[in-house]
């Protein structure tokens, strides 16, 4: 199995936050060290598609939660279209 493509690794990070998770979560579920996943998400973040959003009931520590955007959801379906095709 091969590295992922930058595409891929986008789809992993937003899928994942979706629903709302911590960093943690979002990173261990995407496969991505500190780093490359730091990297990632601090584009993800400045471009509009995540989010945060401090939820204390939650059951992520400290309450703070990241969130796909509308943005990233629209860009989430678009990518993962491109992808379905590149595979064929």
């Amino acid at each position: 199995m091969g590295r992922r493509s930058r595409t891929g690794v986008i789809i992993d990070i937003l899928s994942e936050a979706l629903g709302g998770a911590n960093k943690t979560r979002i990173m261990y579920r995407a496969n991505l060290n500190f780093l490359r996943f730091s990297r990632y998400f601090g584009e993800l973040l400045d471009a509009g598609l995540v989010e945060v959003f401090d939820n204390p009931g939650s059951e992520f520590s400290g309450g703070v939660v990241y969130r796909t955007t509308e943005k990233g959801r629209e860009l989430l379906k678009v990518l993962e279209k491109a992808q379905r095709f590149i595979e064929l």
